[in-house]
């Protein structure tokens, strides 16, 4: 089975007040590229949307990541709707979605989840902390990809798991839900570290 990953990264980044959160650098390096690479190591195919003409594109140079340019004005509905049509052309039976703004998920974290997903892989399958809250990366089996062209808006894929519940797979620690959105969380999570 191909593992392939979406990575949304066409947000506007709007709650960094001026800054662009997937630009930031962790151990040197800009967060999007950072998550790519994470997903380049447990999977065989990953997508990235973008922005048209965005300068997150220079942070990709190099990797074996298809980018993909879209209006995403709408919100994270555009990202997955793409990600279903690239899916759905490359045959795929899963697509996994993973956040590019959650720098402490791991390619063995992705792994895991591929590994787990292979077991049932009709159902779909979410990311919780350790101690069971849900979060992300998802993964939505073949069955739901005419329901994620159907999304709209900003509410990314929160229909769909409600009307397939997902199979819950823990990971280490507050991995699933540590996103940086905000000055505010980038500081608190750098000084965490």
């Amino acid at each position: 089975m191909t593992r392939a990953v979406l990575l949304p990264a066409a947000g506007a980044s709007s709650r960094m007040r001026g800054g662009d959160k997937l630009l930031e650098q962790v151990d040197g390096v800009a967060l999007l590229r950072r998550s790519a690479i994470r997903a380049r190591g447990a999977a065989d195919a990953v997508l990235v949307t973008l922005p048209v003409a965005s300068p997150r594109r220079d942070s990709l140079l190099g990797l074996d990541v298809t980018i993909l340019e879209i209006d995403a004005t709408e919100g994270m509905a555009a990202s997955l709707r793409a990600g279903a049509d690239w899916a759905k052309g490359l045959g795929l039976d899963a697509l996994m979605v993973a956040l590019p703004d959650m720098p402490d998920i791991t390619t063995d974290d992705l792994c895991a989840l591929f590994d787990a997903q292979a077991q049932q892989s009709a159902t779909p399958l979410r990311a919780t902390t350790a101690d069971g809250q849900a979060g992300h990366p998802v993964i939505l089996p073949r069955a739901v990809f005419a329901a994620m062209h159907e999304l709209s808006g900003d509410q990314g894929a929160r229909a769909i798991l409600r009307d397939h519940p997902p199979r819950l797979h823990p990971l280490p620690g507050q991995r699933a839900l540590t996103d940086l959105d905000t000055p505010e969380a980038w500081a608190a999570w750098r000084a965490q570290r």
